[in-house]
Protein backbone atom coordinates (compact mmCIF):
# COMPACT_ATOMS: atom_id res chain seq x y z
CA UNK A 1 0.00 0.00 0.00
CA UNK A 2 1.47 3.40 -1.03
CA UNK A 3 1.84 6.18 1.43
CA UNK A 4 -0.24 9.20 1.78
CA UNK A 5 1.35 12.49 1.72
CA UNK A 6 -0.88 15.82 2.47
CA UNK A 7 1.01 19.31 1.12
CA UNK A 8 -0.76 22.49 1.94
CA UNK A 9 0.14 25.14 -0.46
CA UNK A 10 1.19 23.13 -3.17
CA UNK A 11 -0.45 23.90 -6.48
CA UNK A 12 2.68 25.94 -6.98
CA UNK A 13 6.07 27.20 -6.06
CA UNK A 14 7.72 25.39 -3.28
CA UNK A 15 4.74 22.98 -2.42
CA UNK A 16 4.85 21.86 -5.87
CA UNK A 17 8.68 21.44 -6.26
CA UNK A 18 7.80 19.05 -3.09
CA UNK A 19 4.62 17.12 -4.59
CA UNK A 20 7.16 16.54 -8.09
CA UNK A 21 9.81 15.19 -5.48
CA UNK A 22 7.03 12.94 -3.21
CA UNK A 23 5.28 11.78 -6.73
CA UNK A 24 8.29 10.24 -7.70
CA UNK A 25 9.36 8.96 -4.55
CA UNK A 26 6.10 6.77 -5.08
CA UNK A 27 3.63 8.54 -2.94
CA UNK A 28 0.10 9.36 -3.32
CA UNK A 29 -0.98 12.88 -3.14
CA UNK A 30 -3.70 15.42 -1.41
CA UNK A 31 -2.58 18.83 -2.73
CA UNK A 32 -3.92 22.23 -1.11
CA UNK A 33 -4.38 25.39 -2.49
CA UNK A 34 -7.44 28.35 -2.52
CA UNK A 35 -7.38 28.65 -6.33
CA UNK A 36 -10.73 26.48 -7.83
CA UNK A 37 -9.74 23.10 -8.85
CA UNK A 38 -10.20 24.21 -12.58
CA UNK A 39 -7.43 26.27 -11.93
CA UNK A 40 -5.07 24.16 -11.05
CA UNK A 41 -6.09 21.13 -13.11
CA UNK A 42 -2.68 21.09 -15.24
CA UNK A 43 -0.97 20.57 -12.16
CA UNK A 44 -2.85 17.85 -10.78
CA UNK A 45 -2.49 16.14 -14.41
CA UNK A 46 1.29 16.68 -14.13
CA UNK A 47 1.73 14.70 -11.07
CA UNK A 48 -0.30 11.99 -11.97
CA UNK A 49 1.44 11.50 -14.76
CA UNK A 50 4.26 10.53 -12.84
CA UNK A 51 2.33 7.81 -11.28
CA UNK A 52 0.76 9.04 -8.14
CA UNK A 53 -3.28 8.87 -7.16
CA UNK A 54 -3.70 12.61 -6.37
CA UNK A 55 -7.08 14.60 -4.98
CA UNK A 56 -7.47 18.74 -4.54
CA UNK A 57 -7.93 20.06 -1.45
CA UNK A 58 -9.44 23.51 -1.96
CA UNK A 59 -9.60 25.61 1.43
CA UNK A 60 -7.33 27.93 3.71
CA UNK A 61 -5.62 26.53 6.39
CA UNK A 62 -6.30 29.83 8.51
CA UNK A 63 -9.82 28.81 8.68
CA UNK A 64 -11.20 25.70 10.85
CA UNK A 65 -13.73 24.60 9.43
CA UNK A 66 -11.65 24.40 6.02
CA UNK A 67 -8.70 22.44 8.25
CA UNK A 68 -11.66 19.72 9.14
CA UNK A 69 -13.12 19.83 5.69
CA UNK A 70 -9.44 18.93 4.25
CA UNK A 71 -8.93 16.25 6.26
CA UNK A 72 -12.28 14.62 6.02
CA UNK A 73 -11.45 14.80 2.23
CA UNK A 74 -7.95 13.03 2.54
CA UNK A 75 -9.82 10.31 4.67
CA UNK A 76 -12.59 9.68 2.22
CA UNK A 77 -10.18 9.22 -0.88
CA UNK A 78 -7.50 7.83 1.30
CA UNK A 79 -8.18 6.02 4.63
CA UNK A 80 -5.14 7.01 6.20
CA UNK A 81 -2.80 10.12 5.96
CA UNK A 82 1.58 9.27 6.34
CA UNK A 83 2.72 12.44 5.89
CA UNK A 84 2.41 16.23 6.61
CA UNK A 85 4.31 18.72 4.87
CA UNK A 86 3.07 22.40 6.05
CA UNK A 87 3.81 24.50 3.51
CA UNK A 88 0.96 26.96 3.18
CA UNK A 89 2.17 30.26 3.56
CA UNK A 90 1.88 33.99 2.73
CA UNK A 91 3.61 37.12 2.62
CA UNK A 92 3.12 40.88 3.84
CA UNK A 93 0.45 42.53 1.17
CA UNK A 94 2.95 45.40 1.78
CA UNK A 95 6.21 45.17 2.95
CA UNK A 96 5.91 47.57 5.87
CA UNK A 97 8.97 48.97 8.12
CA UNK A 98 8.01 47.51 11.34
CA UNK A 99 6.94 51.77 12.88
CA UNK A 100 4.51 51.08 10.51
CA UNK A 101 2.92 47.64 9.90
CA UNK A 102 -0.60 47.41 10.72
CA UNK A 103 -2.24 44.65 12.80
CA UNK A 104 -4.21 43.62 10.40
CA UNK A 105 -1.40 42.22 7.90
CA UNK A 106 -0.13 40.89 11.59
CA UNK A 107 -3.12 39.38 12.12
CA UNK A 108 -3.27 37.59 8.48
CA UNK A 109 -0.03 36.45 8.07
CA UNK A 110 0.31 35.00 11.37
CA UNK A 111 -3.40 33.24 11.06
CA UNK A 112 -1.84 31.54 7.99
CA UNK A 113 1.39 31.16 8.44
CA UNK A 114 1.49 29.94 11.87
CA UNK A 115 -1.82 29.54 13.67
CA UNK A 116 -3.42 27.66 10.81
CA UNK A 117 -0.17 25.53 10.28
CA UNK A 118 -0.17 24.78 14.27
CA UNK A 119 -3.90 23.32 14.63
CA UNK A 120 -3.68 21.29 11.59
CA UNK A 121 -0.59 19.34 12.87
CA UNK A 122 -1.81 19.10 16.12
CA UNK A 123 -5.26 17.62 13.89
CA UNK A 124 -2.90 15.33 11.80
CA UNK A 125 -1.21 14.65 14.60
CA UNK A 126 -4.15 12.83 16.51
CA UNK A 127 -5.24 10.92 13.79
CA UNK A 128 -1.44 9.68 13.09
CA UNK A 129 -1.54 8.46 16.50
CA UNK A 130 -4.70 6.40 15.97
CA UNK A 131 -3.63 5.45 12.92
CA UNK A 132 -0.31 4.09 15.05
CA UNK A 133 -2.65 2.38 17.61
CA UNK A 134 -4.47 0.68 14.92
CA UNK A 135 -0.95 -0.69 13.32
CA UNK A 136 2.61 -0.74 14.69
CA UNK A 137 4.18 -0.47 11.82
CA UNK A 138 2.37 2.59 10.53
CA UNK A 139 4.61 4.92 9.27
CA UNK A 140 4.35 8.98 9.76
CA UNK A 141 6.25 11.88 9.87
CA UNK A 142 5.73 15.93 9.83
CA UNK A 143 7.79 18.12 8.05
CA UNK A 144 7.52 22.18 7.95
CA UNK A 145 8.74 24.30 5.59
CA UNK A 146 9.85 27.33 7.29
CA UNK A 147 11.81 30.03 6.14
CA UNK A 148 15.41 31.80 6.83
CA UNK A 149 13.41 34.44 8.17
CA UNK A 150 12.98 32.09 11.23
CA UNK A 151 16.57 34.02 12.31
CA UNK A 152 17.19 36.48 9.88
CA UNK A 153 16.10 39.69 10.64
CA UNK A 154 13.90 41.66 7.72
CA UNK A 155 12.62 44.99 9.75
CA UNK A 156 10.24 45.45 6.45
CA UNK A 157 8.41 42.31 7.20
CA UNK A 158 8.62 41.85 11.10
CA UNK A 159 4.98 39.87 10.88
CA UNK A 160 6.57 37.04 8.28
CA UNK A 161 9.21 36.64 10.24
CA UNK A 162 7.82 36.29 13.41
CA UNK A 163 5.29 33.68 11.93
CA UNK A 164 8.35 31.48 10.73
CA UNK A 165 10.31 32.02 13.72
CA UNK A 166 6.89 30.26 15.38
CA UNK A 167 6.65 27.61 13.59
CA UNK A 168 10.37 26.59 13.69
CA UNK A 169 9.43 25.88 17.62
CA UNK A 170 6.12 24.41 16.62
CA UNK A 171 8.06 21.77 15.45
CA UNK A 172 10.36 21.62 18.29
CA UNK A 173 7.25 21.20 20.35
CA UNK A 174 5.46 18.83 18.43
CA UNK A 175 8.60 16.99 18.22
CA UNK A 176 9.11 16.72 21.38
CA UNK A 177 5.13 15.73 22.45
CA UNK A 178 5.21 12.90 19.18
CA UNK A 179 8.59 11.09 20.33
CA UNK A 180 6.36 8.57 22.40
CA UNK A 181 4.84 8.05 19.21
CA UNK A 182 7.42 7.17 17.05
CA UNK A 183 6.65 10.33 14.89
CA UNK A 184 9.18 12.37 13.77
CA UNK A 185 8.81 16.10 12.83
CA UNK A 186 11.78 17.81 11.03
CA UNK A 187 12.02 21.95 10.05
CA UNK A 188 12.84 22.69 6.38
CA UNK A 189 13.99 26.29 6.44
CA UNK A 190 14.88 27.68 2.54
CA UNK A 191 16.54 30.65 1.89
CA UNK A 192 15.92 32.94 -1.46
CA UNK A 193 13.93 30.58 -3.44
CA UNK A 194 12.45 32.05 -7.19
CA UNK A 195 8.47 31.54 -7.00
CA UNK A 196 5.50 33.61 -6.96
CA UNK A 197 6.01 35.58 -3.89
CA UNK A 198 9.55 36.38 -4.93
CA UNK A 199 8.94 37.45 -8.19
CA UNK A 200 8.48 40.99 -6.56
CA UNK A 201 11.90 41.33 -5.43
CA UNK A 202 13.60 39.41 -7.98
CA UNK A 203 15.58 42.57 -8.92
CA UNK A 204 16.95 43.36 -5.35
CA UNK A 205 18.06 39.74 -4.49
CA UNK A 206 19.78 39.09 -8.12
CA UNK A 207 21.79 41.92 -7.16
CA UNK A 208 22.74 41.08 -3.59
CA UNK A 209 23.76 37.56 -4.80
CA UNK A 210 25.77 38.82 -7.46
CA UNK A 211 27.39 40.74 -4.62
CA UNK A 212 28.09 37.51 -2.22
CA UNK A 213 24.96 36.90 -0.15
CA UNK A 214 24.75 33.47 -0.70
CA UNK A 215 27.81 31.12 -1.01
CA UNK A 216 26.10 29.20 -3.74
CA UNK A 217 26.11 32.22 -6.41
CA UNK A 218 22.42 31.69 -7.23
CA UNK A 219 18.72 31.23 -6.79
CA UNK A 220 17.37 28.16 -4.89
CA UNK A 221 14.18 26.70 -6.70
CA UNK A 222 11.53 24.86 -5.56
CA UNK A 223 13.56 21.94 -6.63
CA UNK A 224 15.95 22.32 -3.91
CA UNK A 225 13.41 22.35 -1.20
CA UNK A 226 11.33 19.22 -2.94
CA UNK A 227 14.65 16.83 -3.08
CA UNK A 228 15.32 17.66 0.83
CA UNK A 229 12.10 16.88 1.67
CA UNK A 230 11.52 13.91 0.02
CA UNK A 231 14.82 12.83 1.23
CA UNK A 232 13.51 13.22 4.63
CA UNK A 233 10.01 11.58 3.91
CA UNK A 234 11.58 8.21 2.23
CA UNK A 235 12.84 7.77 5.94
CA UNK A 236 16.82 8.99 5.49
CA UNK A 237 16.92 10.64 8.59
CA UNK A 238 15.09 8.40 11.31
CA UNK A 239 17.13 9.79 14.16
CA UNK A 240 16.80 13.46 13.34
CA UNK A 241 13.35 14.47 14.69
CA UNK A 242 13.19 18.02 15.94
CA UNK A 243 16.04 18.70 13.86
CA UNK A 244 17.01 21.83 10.76
CA UNK A 245 17.70 21.31 7.61
CA UNK A 246 18.98 24.23 6.39
CA UNK A 247 18.26 24.75 2.19
CA UNK A 248 19.47 28.45 1.56
CA UNK A 249 22.81 28.67 -0.35
CA UNK A 250 24.69 29.28 2.85
CA UNK A 251 23.05 32.41 2.98
CA UNK A 252 23.21 32.23 6.76
CA UNK A 253 26.82 30.48 7.51
CA UNK A 254 28.54 32.92 9.44
CA UNK A 255 31.89 34.40 7.30
CA UNK A 256 34.48 36.86 7.81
Amino acid sequence: MKQVAFITGSSRGIGLGIARHLARKGFDLAINGVRDESAVSEVLTELRSLGATVIYCQGSIADTDARAAILANVNAHFGRLNLLVNNAGIAPGVRADMLEATEESFDQLLNTNLKGAYFLTQAVARWMIEQKAGASDFQAAIITVSSMSATVASVNRGDYCISKAGLSMATQLFAVRLGEFGIPVYEVRPGIIRTDMTAGVAEKYDALIADGLTVQPRWGIPDDVGRAVAAIAEGSFPYSTGQVFMIDGGLTLARL
